[in-house]
C-alpha cells in the first residue's frame, strides 16, 4: 500500500448524507426513527414468527430470514449513518469500513435470494397446493436459505478483499454515508477495471439468476391464477402474493438502478438517494407491508398483545 506518492490510509471519513447544517437535526431525528422502526419491526416479526404457533408454516420461515437480512444490512449501516450527524467528523478505521462492506453486502445479496425462495414457495402453494407439505418440507425450506448464506459469504469476502488489497492514495474522504464498493473504488489508486467488471458480472448474476426464478414463478402463479374458476379462489391467491411482490419490484427496481451499470455513468448524490431508499426505507417497509396485508400476522400480533396483557393485568 506504499509508494513514492501514496501514503498508508489508516481511516476513512465519511461525508454522510449532506454538508448543510440546518439539516444535519432534522434528518438526525428523521432517521432515527426510521431505523428504530425498522428494528422493532424486524426484531418482532423474527420473534412472532419464531413462537407463534400458526405462523410455523414455511412461508414464515421465509419471512423471517428475510426480517433477519433487512436488519442485518440496516443494522450495518444505520448506526454509523446516524453517528455522523451529531459529530464534527465522522471517521471510521480501515477494518471497520472492510468489516462494514462485507457485512452490508452479504445480507443484501441474502435478501435478494431469499426474495427468489418465497417466490418459488408461493407458486407451490397456488400451483401445487395438494403437493406444498411435501415438497416444502423443513429440509428444502433450510437448504433454499442456507446455500445463499453461504454463497453470499464467499461473495462478499470475495468483493472485499479485492477491494482493500488495492492501493489506496492519500485522500481518504469518502463521499457516502457508509462504505459502499463504488465510493471506495474512487479513491484507489491502482487500476480498478479488473474489480469493476468482477463486482458488475456478480451482480448482474445475482440480480438476473435471482429475478429469473421470481418472473418465472410469478408467470406460472398468474397462469395459474386465470384458471381458476372461482373469484373468491383468484381474489385469495391475489392477497397471497400481493405482499410479496410490493417487496421483490421495489428491491429489485433499486438494486438494478444502483449497481448493473458502469461506474463512468454513477452520481454520487443520486446513488446517495438509491441508497437511503433500500438501506433505511426498505427494512423499514418489509413488516410494515406484512402486517397490515396478511391476516395471519395481525391476528399473530393481537393475540401476542392479549397474552401481554394478561401478564401485566
Amino acid at each position: 500500500m506504499e509508494g513514492p506518492n501514496l501514503t498508508t490510509v489508516t481511516e476513512f471519513i465519511l461525508l454522510g448524507v449532506t454538508d448543510r447544517p440546518e439539516l444535519q437535526a432534522p434528518l438526525f431525528l428523521l432517521f432515527l426513527v426510521v431505523y428504530l422502526t425498522s428494528l422493532l419491526g424486524n426484531l418482532g416479526m423474527i420473534i412472532l414468527t419464531q413462537v407463534d404457533p400458526g405462523l410455523q408454516t414455511p412461508m414464515y420461515f421465509f419471512l423471517r430470514h428475510l426480517a433477519f437480512t433487512d436488519l442485518g444490512y440496516s443494522t450495518a449501516v444505520g448506526p454509523k449513518m446516524l453517528a455522523n450527524f451529531v459529530v464534527d467528523q465522522n471517521s471510521i478505521s480501515y477494518n471497520c469500513c472492510a468489516t462494514q462492506l462485507a457485512f452490508f453486502l452479504l445480507f443484501v445479496a441474502c435478501e435478494l435470494f431469499i426474495l427468489c425462495a418465497m417466490s418459488y414457495d408461493r407458486y407451490v402453494a397456488i400451483c401445487h397446493p395438494l403437493l406444498y407439505t411435501a415438497i416444502m418440507s423443513p429440509r428444502v425450506c433450510w437448504v433454499l436459505v442456507v446455500i445463499p448464506y453461504l454463497y453470499c459469504t464467499f461473495v462478499s469476502l470475495l468483493i472485499t478483499t479485492k477491494i482493500f488489497t488495492l492501493s489506496f492514495c492519500g485522500y481518504n474522504v469518502i463521499s457516502h454515508f457508509y462504505c459502499d464498493s463504488l465510493p471506495l473504488l474512487s479513491l484507489v489508486c491502482s487500476d480498478t477495471h479488473a474489480v469493476e467488471v468482477m463486482m458488475l458480472i456478480l451482480a448482474a448474476f445475482n440480480l438476473i439468476s435471482s429475478l429469473l426464478v421470481v418472473l418465472v414463478s410469478y408467470l406460472l402463479i398468474f397462469v395459474a391464477i386465470l384458471r381458476m374458476k372461482s373469484a373468491e379462489g383468484k381474489r385469495k391467491a391475489f392477497s397471497t402474493c400481493g405482499s410479496h411482490l410490493t417487496m421483490v419490484t421495489v428491491f429489485y427496481g433499486t438494486l438494478i438502478f444502483m449497481y448493473v451499470k458502469p461506474k463512468s455513468s454513477h452520481s454520487f448524490d443520486t446513488d446517495k438517494v438509491a441508497s437511503i431508499f433500500y438501506t433505511m426505507v426498505i427494512p423499514m417497509l418489509n413488516p410494515l407491508i406484512y402486517c397490515l396485508r396478511n391476516k395471519d400476522v395481525k391476528c399473530a400480533v393481537q393475540k401476542t398483545q392479549k397474552k401481554v396483557c394478561n401478564i401485566f393485568d
